[in-house]
């Protein structure tokens, strides 16, 4: 090999130990999908939320018998959850520390394009973000809620507030919906990790029919 082969095989060599330790850094720095919050405790809108694990749709879900919605409004609630606290359910049937969990509102239409029968969803109303945040929501037993009618940074949801009684005494998991996740619900079972209250709650369906 002559010498200028070789100086070229080593300065090949270089770049590409420098590539791939470059790569490394920029795996290691990439930032993991964890609630983020501004000086003044507000949480900031998780913008990628669209690229984590879709969950489940509903349509026109309401808790109460009066949903509020005219005939001619639909709505559309789709839940997103980051991949790190997917990946721990699915081993646990439990919810890690910085769960982040989006559900997204969307208006739903009927007449669009070559759509005939049916609906499908069109501008986002607003989202609503439930995370787990053991160390800062300690008094909340580690959950809070935030909602954001836009993408600015949200101040919490007050405790007290009928949404966050309702999560607390129905949800089947963590205080999470858990029953309306079809991919998720099997898992918890299995796990045995489903809530007293979402069992009590399933047996007195039961007996009503």
């Amino acid at each position: 090999m002559t010498i200028s082969a070789r100086t070229a095989l080593v300065a090949a060599s270089g770049a590409l130990s420098v590539g791939l330790a470059f790569a490394a850094a920029s795996r290691a720095e990439a930032p993991a999908a964890a609630p983020r919050y501004t000086a003044d405790g507000k949480m900031e809108f998780p913008k990628d939320y669209r690229t984590w694990v879709y969950l489940s749709t509903g349509m026109d879900m309401s808790y109460s018998e009066n949903s509020g919605q005219g005939p001619d409004q639909h709505i559309f609630d789709s839940v997103f959850v980051n991949r790190a606290a997917y990946d721990a359910f699915q081993k646990t049937g439990h919810w890690p520390d910085k769960t982040v969990m989006v559900l997204e509102v969307r208006k739903g239409a009927t007449k669009g394009s070559i759509n005939k029968h049916g609906q499908f969803q069109t501008d986002r109303l607003g989202a609503e973000v439930h995370v787990k945040d053991e160390a800062r929501f300690k008094a909340t037993g580690g959950w809070a809620f935030f909602g954001f009618g836009d993408e600015q940074p949200a101040k919490m949801t007050n405790p007290g507030a009928g949404c966050i009684r309702c999560h607390e005494g129905h949800a089947a998991v963590d205080t999470t919906f858990v029953q309306f996740y079809p991919m998720l619900l099997p898992i918890a079972k299995a796990k045995n990790t489903l809530s007293a209250n979402y069992l009590k709650d399933e047996a007195e369906g039961a007996a009503v029919k």
